[in-house]
């Protein structure tokens, strides 16, 4: 690579991380910070004036003031978004809607602002260009990545607009944030819509196959995608062409998302299939990009510069950075799409800035948590 080239590349992830950086130095001022930006957007909304978001001048006030909320609270809010008054939740219009998975029942329906989408591309970016960064290795910002994501045309949404087609949110994001710098999608997202919106075994070897074949030849240093989603295609493509991925493409960085315990479950794995590079955690969900990778510790760092964290712990509700270390509870996020929406996740502070999701907040994730620190001997502050 040109020095030149270097250059320009270092300034460009630079600048997408430095706010980050600067919030994990100061988190209580950045979250004091991203509290005022938030407020000003739920001050725009019937919801947020209903709870009163112009006279709300603290945290405090903002935790009195309005109700942790679940998806299920804010549907009727949502049908009215869907009707056109997208300023009864919205501080602006929805652009398009997408859905979750669905890990945990029938898939939510989730609208996507500007304001959202441009998010979803510069957090998303952080967990690359920082580990470019650290390494002052760039080659994973000039090489293609993996396309493994889900379908972004489903099924069809009726809105005041009409009949608006619409799918889940990693193949939505990716469809419209195609590249990053020189980086790009192999395949394109337009190619895996093709090929339809099941997600059957069948549909997922369809989408590896194409994925394989348009890849095969490319200079490919990344992939990024739901953990499992990334394993499986691993195990398509030894058991179809006797070839783990490690043997056809020469990879800089795995960014796995979308479930708990990667590190433990998944990184092994993917650094025997993709390779010995780094396994890079993001925190990610349809309704954000919350948290990633910052080094070598396995856990993720918040994006304070962003949303406001907040955690439902047996104690009470804490700002999740001033959680002690072993604390943990249920994960309380305000973005620019949801003031304090309890996204279902667990998480737990292992200090100096550190967290890791263990899980989604069921009964089972809890036992298991209070097991595993009970025979393991770790302290815990529920």
């Amino acid at each position: 690579m040109e020095s030149g080239t270097g250059s320009i590349l270092e300034d460009f992830a630079s600048a997408l991380v430095e706010p980050w950086y600067e919030a994990l130095a100061n988190p209580g001022k950045a979250q004091g910070d991203a509290l005022k930006e938030l407020l000003k957007g739920y001050a725009k909304t019937s919801y947020g004036l209903e709870y009163g978001a112009k006279d709300v001048g603290s945290l405090s006030d903002f935790q009195r003031a309005f109700p942790i909320a679940k998806y299920q609270d804010l549907k009727p809010y949502l049908e009215r978004v869907k009707q056109g008054n997208y300023s009864a939740l919205l501080p602006e219009p929805a652009v398009r809607w997408v859905m979750t998975r669905g890990t945990t029942g029938t898939p939510k329906m989730i609208p996507a602002t500007q304001t959202h989408l441009a998010q979803v591309l510069t957090l998303g970016a952080r967990g690359l260009v920082n580990l470019a960064l650290k390494r002052k290795d760039f080659a994973v910002l000039t090489g293609h990545v993996l396309n493994l994501n889900f379908p972004s045309e489903v099924a069809v949404l009726r809105t005041e607009r009409g009949e608006e087609p619409y799918g889940y949110s990693s193949g939505t994001y990716a469809k419209l944030n195609p590249a990053l710098g020189e980086a790009r999608l192999v395949p394109r997202q337009e190619e895996i819509d093709s090929l339809g919106g099941g997600i059957r075994k069948d549909d997922w070897e369809a989408r590896f196959e194409l994925v394989y074949q348009k890849a095969r030849g490319e200079d490919v240093r990344s992939v990024m995608g739901v953990a499992p989603v990334l394993t499986e295609f691993a195990r398509y493509v030894h058991k179809k062409y006797g070839a783990c991925p490690k043997e056809v493409w020469k990879m800089k960085g795995l960014f796995p998302t979308s479930v708990a315990k990667i590190q433990t479950n998944y990184a092994p794995l993917m650094k025997k299939m993709y390779g010995d590079v780094p396994v890079v955690e993001l925190y990610t969900a349809t309704e954000g990009v919350f948290a990633q990778q910052l080094d070598d510790n396995p856990y993720v760092c918040p994006n304070y510069d962003a949303y406001l964290f907040e955690v439902a712990t047996s104690k009470g509700v804490k700002p999740l950075h001033e959680l002690l270390a072993g604390e943990w509870g249920r994960l309380i996020i305000s973005g620019p799409l949801f003031p304090r929406y309890d996204i279902g996740d667990m998480v737990e502070s292992v200090g100096k800035g550190y967290y890791r999701i263990f899980g989604r907040s069921k009964w089972l994730t809890v036992t298991e948590h209070y097991l595993f620190n009970l025979f393991t001997g770790r302290f815990f502050r529920a």
